[in-house]
């Protein structure tokens, strides 16, 4: 049957377009990490929903598995091709159609970078707000299969809250033709929320409507230290309550991940002392710039008078600024330069439970390794944490520490996916923020649109 699927493709498409045995690149099945699977069956390249339609129908009608690829920037492996299946790589659908300043929207083909759609409407002066460390290579369709947060959730919501419309095709190769450019639409059910989050198990999205917003005229940057978590929450009510709606970000540094980042990470320099225990990345934009930075530095002087700061920092220039997100912006360099042994999470829980968590983290996993420790920082204004379990390289203790992350993580009610979705690597762990009720019923969906299971089959559950 695989060769069969394969001389059918070959008649239909392109050599370009389809790709086989020697000219399958390795980034086709290689993760972020650099460990690599086997070769998929074949790398399918489509130019258009068209294409994409076409070749699910085949694959349909053929049993064949597939997965499809974006930026190839997950962190769960749930785009790392397993044995049998042919990669739907969405490389060359990366045409940005329209930007209509007017109405507030772009509309972009899947495969585009983020920081490519970022760059493009900044040119009409508008900004998209998603924003995250994997600009560079992240792509919109991988984005929305994800469900994406990054730094701007505070202000701006997820991913989901920034798609008007969707075009995707089913596993058979049905169109939904759902691109619209307008905010409300309650016209039944909202079908483009079933492939917002669900990791290209239940279609694939070739074209997306987003969201856009015109650009601040002026970005504030600072950098906070503090003494104990509890100030980082009395920052934050100060900084919702002063700033309002033109705070954008806050992210929270434990002092590990600030002293470790700018020490071993090149080119990041360390604004203030690395002996605190915690650190926050304010920012504060908005159309007036003398009112931006007034209302920051004040709120900053308060948060000194009242105790809640030890010391700031305000960004002097767009470079500063920039020096200062590079901090925050540079998890994935710092495990590079520690080393391979170490387990990274991102997980979501209430914000009054945060310290109490990741103590609890820091003291459980030194019973696994003594010389084990954590690494914690995160988006601390929508609850979401990353924490990294770094170990000696003594003895693989992957499985350990993430039974024990996960395990702590549903003790305190929170998901063990904030951001990064489930995957493979997460699928054992679903159960402890999920209901078997609500797992059961993801697999009803999947079955009614997948019902040979050909999309992703694996990722998030099993059928």
């Amino acid at each position: 049957m695989s060769a069969a699927i394969i001389d059918e493709l070959r008649s239909i498409f392109d050599a370009t377009t389809v790709l086989t045995g020697a000219d399958i690149d390795a980034r086709y099945h290689t993760d972020m990490a650099g460990v690599p699977v086997e070769p998929p069956l074949a790398v399918m390249r489509p130019r258009s929903t068209e294409e994409v339609s076409t070749f699910l129908r085949l694959c349909h009608l053929a049993r064949v598995p597939v997965t499809t690829q974006g930026g190839m920037t997950g962190l769960v492996r749930a785009t790392m091709p397993q044995p049998g299946e042919i990669v739907l790589s969405m490389e060359r659908m990366n045409a940005i159609e329209e930007v209509d300043t007017g109405g507030g929207v772009v509309i972009t083909q899947t495969g585009v970078p983020l920081q490519r759609l970022q760059e493009r409407v900044e040119q009409d002066g508008f900004m998209f707000p998603l924003d995250l460390g994997a600009r560079g290579s992240c792509t919109i369709g991988g984005n929305i299969s994800t469900n994406a947060g990054g730094n701007r959730v505070i202000r701006y919501g997820m991913t989901r809250d920034l798609v008007l419309g969707l075009e995707a095709v089913l596993a058979d190769g049905t169109i939904l033709k759902g691109v619209r450019k307008y905010i409300k639409n309650n016209t039944g059910i909202d079908l483009k929320q079933l492939f917002v989050g669900t990791e290209g198990t239940l279609g694939v999205v070739t074209r997306a409507a987003l969201r856009i917003f015109p650009a601040p005229a002026e970005q504030q940057v600072a950098l906070c230290a503090l003494s104990s978590f509890d100030k980082v929450r009395a920052l934050l009510a100060l900084s919702r309550k002063r700033l309002g709606g033109d705070l954008t970000a806050f992210e929270v540094m434990w002092n590990e991940y600030y002293r470790l980042t700018t020490e071993l990470v090149k080119g990041v320099a360390a604004p203030l002392a690395t002996n605190h225990p915690f650190y926050v990345l304010l920012e504060s934009s908005g159309s007036d710039a003398e009112r931006i930075r007034s209302d920051l530095e004040e709120m900053l002087e308060r948060a000194l008078e009242d105790d809640i700061i030890l010391d700031a920092t305000i960004a002097s220039s767009g470079a500063a600024a920039a020096a200062i997100w590079k901090i925050r912006d540079s998890s994935v360099e710092l495990g590079r330069a520690i080393g391979p042994n170490g387990v990274g999470f991102d997980v979501s829980l209430a914000i009054d439970r945060m310290e109490a968590f990741a103590d609890r983290i820091k003291e459980a996993a030194k019973k696994i390794d003594k010389d084990a420790y954590a690494i914690v920082f995160g988006h601390a204004g929508d609850g979401n944490l990353h924490v990294a379990v770094r170990y000696p390289p003594t003895v693989d203790r992957t499985e350990e520490i993430s039974k024990l992350v996960y395990g702590i993580t549903g003790d305190f009610a929170g998901s063990i996916s904030a951001e990064h979705g489930i995957g493979m690597l997460k699928r054992p762990y679903l159960k402890l923020s999920r209901t078997e009720e609500e797992i059961e019923t993801m697999r009803t969906l999947k079955r009614a649109l997948d019902p040979h299971h050909i999309l992703n089959p694996g990722r998030i559950f099993t059928i």
